[in-house]
């Protein structure tokens, strides 16, 4: 079933889940699941609260509320990169369900390349050595629907964009996901996508920003405020501002690392 698909959610919200297998890689409970509704199924992803570990540095709300929260900002910026995503109760109590989208074999846009090998047109982000001490390159592709996924990332202030939570379907969409780790009030931002700094932001991207700002004032304020704190939607809103006023793709504070660990 495709993201953009009406029906998908009416489905997320009222099917059936049937737990299939876990994610062993993530740190929280991820569970990979069925969900059915009159005669229509799909696979999804289910995160129950219950499985979250707790985090010192995001001790208000739960990290399933801020998967929710992050796709809100996406759908309001009018971005369809975070898969349909919402809370409801599930076969171990309320969490966050969120379609799978599949991928496409071979068609990364992020990666770790040797030097000569870097794709042309992409963009490096870091040098550094393997294992062996051999240059390897971290870089990313130029792609336009990659660069609304790096604002995004700055708007929720993302703390891991790791390359793999970049996904790239069969027809050609780009997705995020994982953002349990998002919409803090603290500055945390940490990404594998810093490949424009100092580029000007798109003028798509500055419309679209200065649209989604006018909707904080309004009713999506009451609607985030479901899942994060009051002065965590005016730390999003400063973060706004403050991204439309410099106009341009923002460099690393230098005050914590700026990419995640492990970078995929």
């Amino acid at each position: 079933m495709h993201p953009a698909d009406p029906g998908v959610p009416e489905l997320l919200a009222r099917g059936r889940i049937e737990v299939e297998g876990r994610l062993v890689e993530a740190s929280n409970a991820t569970l990979l699941c069925s969900v059915e509704h009159d005669g229509v199924a799909a696979e999804c992803v289910y995160k129950p609260v219950r499985g979250e570990r707790p985090l010192w540095d995001f001790p208000d709300g739960t990290l399933a509320g801020r998967e929710v929260g992050s796709y809100l900002v996406a759908e309001a910026l009018g971005w369809p990169l975070i898969p349909p995503t919402l809370l409801r109760d599930g076969p171990f109590g309320p969490g966050m369900v969120q379609l799978w989208v599949d991928t496409e074999e071979g068609s990364d846009l992020v990666d770790l390349a040797e030097p000569v090998d870097v794709p042309d047109g992409w963009l490096a982000v870091l040098q550094a050595q393997d294992h062996r001490g051999e240059p390897v390159v971290l870089a990313h592709s130029d792609h336009p629907d990659l660069r609304r996924l790096a604002v995004l990332d700055v708007v929720i202030n993302n703390a891991d964009r790791k390359g793999g939570h970049v996904l790239h379907a069969p027809d050609g969409a780009v997705f995020g996901v994982d953002h349990g780790v998002s919409l803090n009030a603290e500055n945390k931002l940490r990404t594998v996508l810093w490949g424009w700094i100092g580029e000007p932001l798109p003028e798509d991207v500055v419309d679209a920003l200065s649209r989604f700002r006018a909707l904080l004032e309004g009713d999506l304020a009451g609607r985030l405020a479901e899942h994060i704190t009051p002065k965590e939607v005016q730390a999003l809103a400063k973060r706004t501002d403050d991204l439309l006023s410099a106009g341009v793709f923002p460099a690393p504070s230098g005050d914590w690392p700026a990419i995640p660990w492990p970078a995929f």
